[in-house]
């Protein structure tokens, strides 16, 4: 038979849609033409095809050869549709049984000699394999990866003869099987950092809620400490949390870390990071460092050093949990549920009260306006870091360490649970509906906090958020509702003088 149709899958967003490697062998002067909306990367594999074939000792025919990639419309990239070329050629030309591609997918990029290079986006494409009901047969660098999917059944391969042995049933490639198992990462330990009782305190109730946070502080007060530790503090992600995070990973890197896959990510871009870099973007639209962070943490240091522009593309994600990049052709969707943790200074030279500082009213009124209050008014937690009292700094005696990352966790962990058993979600995540019923006041905590909203000039965006911390610090308290003491310690995390230019 002169037409053979092999299956495999392109990358849009964080989705891998299947693609139809359509393969016709007909009469006339020998050629290789690829149509579909291939770019120059697949076109180029037409080169890399022939002589991964020549020189694995298979015959390249001597006809006109057409391959389509369908759909048309959908764009391909890369060279992941180099293997399912190769073999719908040698499918097509009768050298490989064509009956034995029906039921299988394909995706991998060929050497010239035939051997198969790692590609991006497999974790997406063994899952929409699996969903199909289709085996998968792909490089065996990418096997670890393609193991993560429960129940997907699919092989490593390390040369084009290996599964074309395959395919006549002659040696069997091994099915595909998880070889290491997670790796424990050692944080800092919160121990080490010393006094700071409030940001310690904040801290902790920003990991179990899983709420946005701001420190502010002079320099070296322990802001980017605080933060670093974290991660060590943060509850282990779920099955799905750990898929959709992996696989926002997948389709930016081709080998991104195995052992890691269970662990919350920790993004910390430097100031100068563009718009792009943040959100993402590119002609094939590519996920920027908010996708990156999705179910872990993005720490911005230096806030206001970001660009404005760079700042206001966060609001939207802070709320919806997801980013959308529009091209004139088509537009791509990434997850973006990340917690925001951000560190600044309280003026430009960070010492503002103190005497070393010269700064103008002027000056750090500018400084300030750099973070604008519509993205203030997304943050839940405002803390301001003061300065370490001098008899810190002196090595901590037996007996005189502070709660370890360990201990603290423990209680992160317990009030997490109590969130999930109750609304299925972190209370960061509470919609209003939800808030009315998990986040009742009596009637006197009702005025203390219309009062707080009041004096402080809060929104109401900024009320149903107090509420949301309040519901945590009650968690941590192992308390069924909400009591005076836990809000009032909501509505002191709402300070906006520390930040008010």
């Amino acid at each position: 038979m002169s037409i053979a149709t092999v299956y495999s899958r392109a990358i849009t967003g964080i989705d891998a849609q299947v693609v139809t490697v359509e393969v016709h062998l007909s009469n006339g002067l020998p050629s290789l033409s690829i149509v579909g909306m291939a770019e120059t990367a697949v076109k180029e594999s037409k080169d890399r095809v022939r002589s991964a074939l020549i020189n694995s000792q298979f015959s390249f025919p001597q006809q006109r050869i057409t391959i389509n990639l369908a759909p048309a419309d959908l764009p391909k990239e890369g060279g992941r549709f180099d293997l399912p070329i190769a073999l719908g050629i040698l499918a097509a030309s009768g050298q490989i049984p064509i009956h034995s591609l029906t039921d299988k997918e394909f995706i991998g990029e060929l050497g010239l000699t035939g051997e198969l290079r790692g590609v991006r986006g497999v974790l997406p494409t063994t899952l929409a394999a699996t969903k199909q009901g289709r085996k998968l047969i792909l490089p065996a660098v990418n096997a670890d990866e393609a193991a993560l999917v429960d129940e997907s059944e699919s092989y490593g391969a390390e040369h084009l003869l290996a599964v074309c042995a395959h395919l006549h049933g002659q040696q069997m490639l091994a099915l595909a099987e998880p070889s290491t198992k997670p790796a424990m990462v050692e944080y800092p330990d919160l121990a080490d950092v010393r006094g700071q009782a409030n940001a310690r305190r904040a801290i902790e109730v920003a990991a179990a809620g899983s709420h946005s946070l701001l420190l502010t502080g002079p320099p070296g007060t322990g802001k980017t400490m605080l933060a670093s530790r974290l991660p060590g503090l943060l509850a282990e992600m779920t099955e799905q949390e750990a898929i959709e995070t992996a696989t926002v990973h997948s389709i930016t890197a081709q080998n991104f870390n195995i052992q890691q896959w269970r662990q919350r990510p920790f993004r910390s871009p430097h100031h100068t990071a563009s718009a792009v870099a943040m959100v993402g973007g590119g002609g094939q639209p590519k996920p920027g460092e908010i996708s990156l962070a999705h179910n872990g943490v993005l720490f911005l240091d230096e806030l206001p050093e970001f660009d404005r522009r760079v700042l206001e593309v966060l609001r939207e994600p802070i709320e919806s949990g997801k980013i959308t990049i529009s091209r004139a052709a088509h537009q791509s969707e990434f997850p973006a549920r990340f917690q925001l943790v951000a560190a600044m200074n309280p003026c430009p030279c960070g010492y503002l009260g103190d005497a070393r500082c010269h700064c103008t009213e002027e000056q750090v009124r500018r400084y300030r306006a750099k973070v604008s209050g519509p993205l203030m008014d997304r943050i839940d937690m405002l803390i301001e870091v003061p300065p370490v009292a001098k008899s810190m700094l002196r090595p901590a005696q037996i007996g005189d360490r502070e709660e370890s990352s360990a201990i603290v966790r423990e209680r992160v962990v317990t009030a997490r649970k109590k969130q999930l058993v109750r609304a299925g979600k972190a209370n960061n995540l509470l919609e209003h509906k939800e808030l009315e019923v998990f986040c009742q006041l009596s009637d006197s905590d009702y005025q203390l906090l219309e009062q707080a909203i009041s004096r402080l000039g809060l929104s109401a965006r900024a009320y149903h958020r107090i509420l949301k911390v309040a519901r945590t610090i009650a968690d941590l308290a192992d308390s069924e509702q909400i009591q005076t003491a836990h809000l009032s310690e909501a509505i002191s995390y709402r300070r906006l003088d520390i930040v008010r230019a």
